[in-house]
C-alpha cells in the first residue's frame, strides 16, 4: 500500500537547513520504500531558516541583498530578506545575528545592530508591511542595537552601547530620530512565549545557551530592566523574551503584533491541509528538549496531527525530551548522535545520517 508521507523538519541549526534535511529524511525513506508519496514541507519558527521556507511557500518572493552588514560579534555578515507580492518585506534575525555567526560566545556584548540595518534596507525599498522573524540570536540586548541602527539614541546624541551588558549604563533615550514602522505596520514571528524579564526570560533561560555564566545572566537581566524602564512598553508580554528581547524592543517600540512563527510558517507552506491527508508525518529539529513544546517547530507540527488517525516520527540531532506534546499524539523517535555513535560524527555529516534516519523511519513507521 502506497502511504502518504508528509516530511515538515526545522533546521538542524549550524548543521543543515530545513530543506536539505527534508530532502535526506525522504531520500532515506524511498531507499526502503520506493513507492510512497513524499510531500515535503520544510518549516521554521521565526529563527534560522525563516527566509527560505517563505521564499520557497510563497509564489512571487524575490530574495533581496541588503549588502554588508555588521554581525553579532561586529564582523561584517551579508545581509538578505524577500520581499513578496503586495508590499511586504520579511527579515530573519538568524541571518545576520544568529548564534553560529559568532566565532566565539560574548553573551554580553554580542548585539542585534545587524538586524536593524537590513530592516532599513527593506524599509528604504517602500515596502508597507514587514515580518520580522525572532529566533536563534547569538545575543541578548533587548532588540537595543537593531533600534539603534535605526536611529534609537541615548539622550546625549551617542549611539546605543553594543550588547546587553552596556545596557545598564544608558542614562536616558532619545526616540526622535527613530525611523518609524511601515504603514501597514510590523508582524513579529516568535519562537518562545517567554517574557522578557524573570526566571522564565530572556536572560535566565537562554542566557546560558549564549554562553553566559550565573553571573553573567544576573548582569544581563538588571541590564534589560534597565532598558526596560526607559523605553516603556509591557515587558511581561508573551514572547517579549524572544531572541534576547528583541520581541519586546520591536514591541516597545514600533506597537508590533506578535504571532507564533511556526504557526505562520506552517500555513504559509499548506502543512495543516497537508497533514490532513497524511498517513505518517515526520519532524525534526537539532536538539529536542523541553523547550520544543513551546511555540517551536517540532511541537506545533505534532500539535497538527493531534486527533487524526497517522504515525508520527521526530527526527532529532540530540534527544533531550521524549517527544510528546500536551494534547498531542505520541511520537516515534530518533536520536541522529545515538544513531551515527556520538554527537561529533553525527553534525559531521548530518546528511549521512538524516538519510539513515528517514530510512529506519520508514522500517519503523510504514
Amino acid at each position: 500500500m502506497q502511504l502518504q508521507v508528509v516530511i515538515a523538519p526545522d533546521s538542524f541549526k549550524g548543521t543543515l537547513g530545513a530543506a536539505k534535511a527534508a530532502a535526506a529524511i525522504a531520500e532515506g525513506w524511498l531507499s526502503v520504500r520506493p513507492h510512497d508519496h513524499i510531500t515535503e514541507l520544510p518549516q521554521a519558527d521565526g529563527g534560522e531558516g525563516t527566509l527560505d521556507a517563505i521564499e520557497a511557500a510563497v509564489p512571487g518572493a524575490v530574495r533581496r541583498s541588503a549588502g554588508q552588514v555588521e554581525g553579532p560579534d561586529g564582523r561584517l555578515v551579508r545581509g538578505e530578506w524577500i520581499e513578496l507580492p503586495g508590499g511586504t518585506g520579511v527579515v530573519e534575525l538568524a541571518q545576520v545575528s544568529g548564534l553560529p555567526l559568532m566565532s566565539s560566545p560574548d553573551p554580553l556584548g554580542a548585539s542585534t545592530y545587524g538586524l536593524g540595518e537590513v530592516i532599513e534596507s527593506a524599509l528604504g525599498t517602500g515596502i508597507q508591511r514587514l515580518v520580522i522573524g525572532l529566533g536563534g540570536s547569538a545575543s541578548t540586548d533587548g532588540g537595543a542595537g537593531a533600534l539603534s541602527a535605526l536611529g534609537l539614541r541615548q539622550a546625549s546624541g551617542e549611539h546605543l552601547p553594543r550588547g546587553g551588558s552596556g545596557l545598564a549604563s544608558i542614562g536616558a533615550l532619545d526616540i526622535s530620530q527613530l525611523i518609524p514602522p511601515p504603514s501597514g505596520g510590523v508582524l513579529l514571528l516568535s519562537d518562545v512565549s517567554s517574557p522578557l524579564l524573570g526566571e522564565r526570560g530572556a536572560a535566565a533561560v537562554f542566557g546560558p545557551q549564549k554562553g553566559a555564566s550565573y553571573a553573567e545572566v544576573l548582569k544581563l537581566e538588571l541590564a534589560l530592566a534597565h532598558f526596560a524602564g526607559l523605553l516603556g512598553g509591557d515587558p511581561t508580554v508573551p514572547g517579549a523574551g524572544a531572541a534576547g528581547g528583541t520581541g519586546y524592543g520591536f514591541l516597545a517600540a514600533w506597537s508590533a503584533g506578535m504571532v507564533s512563527g511556526a504557526d505562520y510558517i506552517a500555513r504559509a507552506t499548506g502543512l495543516p491541509a497537508a497533514v490532513t491527508e497524511a498517513d505518517v508525518l515526520l519532524t525534526g529539529e537539532g536538539r529536542f528538549d523541553a523547550t520544543s513544546g513551546e511555540g517551536k517547530v517540532v511541537g506545533q507540527v505534532l500539535r497538527l496531527a493531534s486527533g487524526l488517525a497517522m504515525k508520527t516520527g521526530v527526527v532529532a540531532g540530540l534527544l533531550d525530551a521524549e517527544p510528546r506534546m500536551p494534547d498531542a499524539t505520541r511520537a516515534w523517535s530518533l536520536s541522529l548522535s545515538q544513531l551515527a555513535g556520538s554527537t561529533g560524527s553525527a553534525m559531521a555529516d548530518p546528511a549521512r545520517w538524516l538519510r539513515e534516519a528517514g530510512a529506519e523511519a520508514a522500517r519503523q513507521l510504514g
